[in-house]
């Protein structure tokens, strides 16, 4: 089906609820996408963070295929095998604390499903999120969310258990926590916000605040997990150990998951009833969840985030332009600050126009995101592209 084709029929038959760019994908293979006439694409985006092992990865293709020809889905009235396989992979790459896990669709589902645990759990109401901050578009993760940009139109749906402090100052928490406090929700990197990187003594501060408020600490990883910032949570980055984590995109390489993580006490009080999903965990998306952990230990993918990135972040840095504000982030998650929306608007177009797919986020800032897979010869051509596009812009 051709490109034109394509938008008529999504511009008569779907919502308008996405500002879309003029493109559509046949496939991928690897960093690349590319377009019906075969057009190849550098794809510096990964489904928003989501295709971790880049687009039909070989070898969880075979484990997908595999699964496909034996069991897609049943529900959770009955056990599921890949679903206890994924959480004890998860057990594997979290603290010893952490040794539950709920499964559902999305990320937003996921911090959902974090408040409704917490809440329950400490029998409070209030949760304290940050500004700035991006948590999903759902009625209570939308709440949480407080960017008043998504939230402007819905006020009805949103609860007041809400308030909102300000990102890396701890006196604004101190401010709000209190002892009707249920939890405090917080990102290391707020990723939709601006790629705006949270300060050690910010989370550290933030987590001693929560003990001593008998509150629990919830971290979003739903855009940082998954060895997305150069450790397999971006937590780990600060020394803490959260009470709950929440974790998404990148956990099965593009299919639909969710999941929240916890201890053994706190999922105590999720009995039969309190939660539940028709999808959310069946055997497909378990599968690729497991096939994900299990490619990036095999394949030392971690080290080549590590790797890529640092040189990534040092040419990045080297750059000379009155353009650039700052350059921001960890691992394979960077943010190049523009001097306004204009001149990151002709960033992306310039590299859109080169074939290069890149994201702006909160307006100004260009959010680099590749698949973890995403070498140093991919790097360098991008760079020499994003160069011109500066230049240019």
């Amino acid at each position: 089906m051709d490109f034109n084709t394509v938008k008529n029929l999504t511009q008569q038959y779907l919502f308008p609820n996405y500002g879309r760019m003029d493109i559509a994908f046949e496939r991928g293979e690897g960093c690349y996408l590319y377009d019906a006439a075969d057009n190849k694409y550098l794809d510096v985006a990964a489904g928003i963070a989501v295709n971790s092992l880049g687009h039909s990865h070989p070898e969880w293709v075979k484990a997908m295929r595999d699964q496909v020809s034996h069991l897609v889905h049943v529900s959770n009235l009955y056990h599921i095998k890949e679903q206890a396989m994924l959480a004890q992979r998860l057990n594997t790459v979290t603290p010893d604390a952490i040794t539950r896990s709920l499964f559902c669709n999305s990320g937003a589902e996921a911090n959902e499903g974090a408040l409704k645990t917490a809440v329950r759990y400490t029998k409070r109401s209030k949760v304290l999120s940050a500004l700035n901050g991006f948590h999903g578009r759902t009625s209570a993760s939308l709440g949480a969310t407080g960017q008043t940009k998504y939230q402007s139109g819905f006020e009805p749906l949103i609860s007041n258990a809400y308030q909102y402090y300000t990102f890396n100052d701890l006196e604004s928490v101190k401010d709000l926590i209190s002892k009707d406090t249920a939890a405090v929700m917080l990102e290391c990197i707020q990723g939709e916000g601006g790629v705006i990187v949270a300060t050690p003594e910010f989370v550290k501060g933030v987590r001693d605040l929560c003990t001593d408020a008998g509150a629990l600490m919830i971290v979003d990883e739903v855009q940082t997990g998954i060895c997305r910032t150069g450790k397999w949570w971006g937590f780990e980055h600060y020394d803490i150990v959260p009470d709950i984590i929440t974790s998404a995109k990148g956990l099965a390489a593009g299919m639909p998951i969710g999941a929240v993580m916890t201890t053994d006490e706190i999922a105590s009080v999720m009995t039969p009833g309190t939660h539940g999903t028709t999808f959310g965990g069946n055997p497909l998306v378990c599968a690729s969840g497991c096939s994900v952990i299990d490619i990036i230990n095999r394949n030392r993918i971690l080290d080549n985030v590590n790797k890529v990135s640092a040189q990534w972040m040092k040419e990045l840095k080297a750059i000379s332009s009155p353009k650039i504000v700052d350059v921001r982030g960890k691992g394979f998650l960077i943010g190049v600050e523009m001097k306004d929306e204009a001149t990151a608007a002709s960033v992306k177009n310039y590299m859109f126009d080169h074939k290069i797919l890149i994201n702006v986020a909160h307006g100004k800032t260009v959010r680099l995101m590749p698949p973890l897979i995403f070498s140093m010869e991919e790097m360098e051509y991008f760079m020499v592209n994003f160069k011109a596009a500066v230049e240019q812009a």
